[in-house]
């Protein structure tokens, strides 16, 4: 088959010394770290509305960059699938996500738009076949037509409900063919921008009966993966539902969906909705939510969703941190949910892209994985808590103390005489020390 990308060969591994912007510098996807391949802690994915669907237009001006490949119609579609094997072949990535409708072009009809969908997804599935590549998840993209300016599974109308719905039926027959893990649902539109025009708990209560709907289909058809939320605060509406980790944990604890669910978390939404991406990786996983992650970065100068490749060696050492923390992925990973700036307009800066993104990330486990090795802040933590392991605090945890029982103890002590510091200033010089030190 003719390549797409001729002018560049597959990215190798040369190490942190190389020069070279074509190769990669801490990714070496088969080295064995903690056990298993780098490839198997990190699971890349690459997400295929941005890197082959997302063209540089903007609130200001339009395309920057032609990804027809010189087609259209299911050509294109067909293209776009050799594209997108092309760059995961050439970019040692093992996983790819979607929307139904990255894929192919709504059609006029529901009927011709699933038919669509049937003959580029058979497509997609001899190439995995030939290439072992696999779907990570897949979503369905309930934002972007008109019928879903109020909502998908929040909208006002019942037409638009059973609409997306059927759409959703087949994306998750769709995602079940191509042997997803996981199926994503992300609230586009699934929010409002007035109460006075909106009935919140109906449209609470739809959403729920919509996830449930969902769920109990896939099931049906022998689905065994993770579902996942992916909250976002803003954007398209002011007020989404999914606003961040807490609150879509307690919409789905309200309405018995917590044993199906977990979280798929973006490091972008988590900024924009007033967290480090770290907090809701933690809140994630200390509450049995831990999923999956769109590795990406926002402009903390912007306040909207930039989507950009991520570069933040911190912001990736902390996240990895988190995933090692929480025992590592199982069937969810790092999907590159991430696109071009406007200005980087051309192939080679969509393979310098992702190399930045997987030598960060790369980069981050193994900080990550020292700072394990290191021990200091786990001691630290476990000094700082050692009053929960003995006396009044086991006593406490262990659910034997009174209320009664802690005002004596409190009478006996007088005040609290000593408080130790929470040193965060040494913490992160450790961090520092591990990142940078010899």
């Amino acid at each position: 088959m003719n390549q797409l990308f001729p002018e560049i060969r597959t990215i190798p591994y040369e190490g942190p010394k190389s020069k070279n912007p074509l190769a990669f510098r801490w990714y070496n996807p088969d080295e064995i770290l903690a056990g298993k391949p780098m490839r198997e802690h990190l699971r890349f994915a690459l997400a295929w509305w941005h890197t082959l669907c997302a063209c540089g237009t903007d609130m200001f001006g339009g395309d920057t960059m032609d990804k027809s490949f010189g087609t259209s119609g299911m050509d294109l579609a067909k293209k776009k699938a050799d594209a997108a094997f092309e760059l995961m072949e050439k970019l040692s990535i093992d996983y790819f996500c979607f929307h139904d409708y990255d894929l192919v072009d709504e059609a006029d009809t529901l009927a011709e738009t699933n038919a669509r969908l049937d003959e580029i997804s058979d497509y997609i599935l001899e190439k995995m076949k030939a290439t072992g590549k696999k779907c990570l998840w897949g979503t369905q993209k309930l934002f972007g037509n008109k019928r879903y300016m109020h909502g998908a599974g929040t909208a006002p109308n019942a037409d638009v409900f059973a609409y997306a719905a059927a759409q959703t039926k087949k994306n998750i027959e769709i995602s079940v063919k191509l042997g997803a893990s996981g199926i994503v649902f992300w609230g586009g539109r699934e929010g409002y921008e007035t109460l006075l025009n909106t009935d919140m708990g109906l449209e609470l209560d739809n959403l729920a009966r919509f996830l449930r709907l969902s769920i109990d289909y896939a099931r049906s058809l022998g689905f065994t993966g993770d579902f996942y939320i992916e909250p976002k605060p803003k954007e398209p509406t002011k007020h989404q539902y999914d606003f961040d980790a807490a609150n879509a944990i307690a919409f789905l604890r309200k309405y018995g969906l917590d044993r199906d669910m977990k979280m798929n978390i973006e490091a972008n939404h988590a900024t924009l909705a007033g967290h480090t991406f770290q907090h809701e990786l933690r809140y994630s996983a200390v509450n049995g939510f831990f999923g999956s992650v769109d590795a990406n970065q926002g402009d903390m100068l912007l306040g909207w969703d930039t989507d950009q490749f991520p570069t933040d060696v911190y912001n990736a050492t902390y996240c990895m941190y988190e995933v090692l923390k929480a025992g590592g992925f199982t069937n969810g990973g790092l999907n590159f949910d991430a696109k071009t700036r406007r200005g980087s307009n051309t192939p080679e800066d969509l393979f310098y892209s992702f190399i930045a993104g997987m030598d960060t990330f790369a980069l981050g486990l193994r900080k990550a994985l020292a700072l394990v090795e290191d021990g200091r802040i786990d001691q630290f933590i476990a000094e700082r808590y050692a009053s929960w392991t003995t006396g009044i605090g086991k006593r406490v945890i262990d659910g034997e103390a009174t209320m009664e029982e802690l005002e004596q103890y409190a009478l006996r002590m007088g005040d609290v005489s000593t408080n130790l510091s929470g040193r965060q200033e040494y913490l992160e010089s450790v961090v520092n020390d591990v990142l940078f030190g010899n």
